[in-house]
């Protein structure tokens, strides 16, 4: 199960970062889930939306760089030592995660996974053959 994430180069300067969630805002856009990493000049923000389209579009009128990527999302146990199996299981099938963020769910004991791979089709394999559940992007943080 693959999910759209939509990645928005953000110029790091004060106000920025309001001015693209106005831009969402205004647009009616539902951020599911979202990180930002930056460098001097620039963040790159990560988003995952109710309307991959339709954010898309706003963020092109705004002026804004805007690209969308697949990336595969999981849930997995709120304690001490689930996220560690799960890389442990995802390293020893010899698979290289890019980048990784976790997402702030509203269900008590779960915590929901985003990662971004080089071979998504090996890594949802994998994942499903160990008993890992895949989640949507509309099942992310809703329970």
């Amino acid at each position: 199960m693959l999910i759209d994430q939509i990645s928005v180069f953000v110029e790091n300067k004060q106000g920025r970062l309001a001015d693209v969630m106005k831009v969402l805002h205004d647009s009616g856009i539902d951020i599911r889930a979202m990180t930002i990493a930056d460098t001097t000049d620039f963040g790159i923000m990560r988003l995952i939306v109710d309307d991959t389209e339709k954010a898309i579009a706003a963020l092109k009128s705004d002026g804004c760089t805007a690209a969308v990527t697949k990336v595969i999302a999981f849930t997995i146990p709120d304690v001490s030592g689930s996220l560690y199996k799960v890389m442990d299981i995802i390293n020893d099938n010899g698979i290289n995660i890019d980048y990784l963020y976790s997402v702030m769910g509203k269900t008590a004991g779960r915590a929901d996974i985003v990662i971004r791979v080089e071979d998504n089709d090996q890594a949802i394999k994998v994942l499903t053959d160990n008993g890992i559940q895949l989640i949507s992007g509309d099942e992310l943080c809703r329970g």
